[in-house]
């Protein structure tokens, strides 16, 4: 039997329906990670391309129902990051449109966006988060301030509900300086979260689905240069030394990828997603957030844990695309 015969026996029917469906890699967007998105989009458009499939780049804006209409777009693969992108908005109409998409569905996308609503189930379901406040509108946010002052231990973290991509994350040592960095932040974002700093290694679980199978990648740590894995440090070279499999003891590096699983259930994720934690000093990994669409781009961590799992980039985004016809 010839290699291309061989080949063709392994197809299964959700590569065929791939292989002869138009693909549009959607990125951009309308938030304010969109030049990340883009250079996730790209990377990924060029690998889909790479590997034979018929795909087209979709910049996201108002127009995107037409804009996927005009290029025939019959499976959506989803490089979008931050608000409209990550949070349910294009999932939703992407379901009203009857087009498969990448990752999570509705619901999960949206849960998984809000860092309240995440850490508030991780708590129901007894998964280690730091202690938090939170700042919504129409509260009297200089009395959940005060409450703050008193029920948290600085330094603490602030930061919006809703975004990603370490954007408006605030460090704050001292409670005095609590009242003015909220009321930007709610000004700016119009939600924030305040939650206790937690001092330890920063670490990284990619999680990747086939056939309702998940699969966790090897433990990443990260390494910034700055006092915090913020915006700058995860998308310039050489801000952050990437460690894996990471530096920790096997028996937590399995502890992260069993609560990474877990908390990728109970919001009912699917496909793929990236839990970040921080593990305290008595060795516990500590959530700190769910990515349901992880970074694509040459500095991301969600490539580079795929990579020590001998998975590299083209076929990482080839078994990402198989996740769109996921039940």
């Amino acid at each position: 039997m010839s290699h291309r015969a061989k080949q063709a026996r392994k197809l299964t029917m959700t590569d065929i329906i791939l292989k002869t469906s138009r693909i549009g890699v959607l990125m951009g967007g309308l938030s304010r990670e969109r030049e990340i998105s883009l250079r996730s989009g790209a990377g990924c458009l060029a690998a889909l391309q790479s590997l034979g499939y018929n795909a087209v780049g979709i910049d996201v804006d108002r127009d995107v129902a037409e804009k996927l209409r005009g290029e025939d777009v019959r499976v959506a693969f989803l490089a979008l990051h931050g608000k409209y992108g990550e949070d349910g908005n294009i999932q939703g109409l992407l379901e009203m449109m009857d087009i498969p998409y990448t990752g999570s569905r509705v619901l999960a996308s949206a849960i998984g966006m809000n860092k309240v609503r995440t850490k508030q189930i991780a708590v129901f379901h007894k998964i280690p988060t730091a202690a938090f406040e939170i700042f919504e509108p129409g509260q009297d946010l200089g009395a959940v301030c005060i409450k703050a002052k008193e029920s948290l231990r600085f330094p603490v973290m602030v930061k919006p509900c809703e975004e990603g991509s370490s954007l408006g994350v605030v460090k704050i040592s001292e409670p005095e300086e609590l009242v003015d960095v909220i009321m930007h932040t709610c000004a700016d974002y119009g939600c924030a979260i305040a939650e206790e700093f937690v001092e330890g290694d920063e670490i990284t679980v990619g999680l990747i689905e086939n056939r309702r199978t998940v699969t966790a990648l090897p433990v990443l740590q990260l390494k910034p240069s700055s006092d915090f894995y913020d915006y700058e440090a995860k998308y310039n070279h050489g801000m952050t030394e990437f460690v894996v499999p990471a530096e920790i003891p096997d028996e937590t590096a399995t502890h992260a990828q069993e609560l990474a699983m877990h908390i990728h259930a109970v919001l009912s994720c699917r496909g793929f997603s990236r839990v970040d934690f921080i593990i305290d000093s008595e060795g516990t990994p500590q959530l700190t957030e769910i990515n349901t669409l992880p970074g694509m781009t040459e500095t991301s961590d969600f490539p580079a844990q795929a990579k020590a799992a001998n998975i590299e980039y083209e076929e990482l985004v080839q078994k990402m695309l198989r996740t769109a016809l996921l039940p």
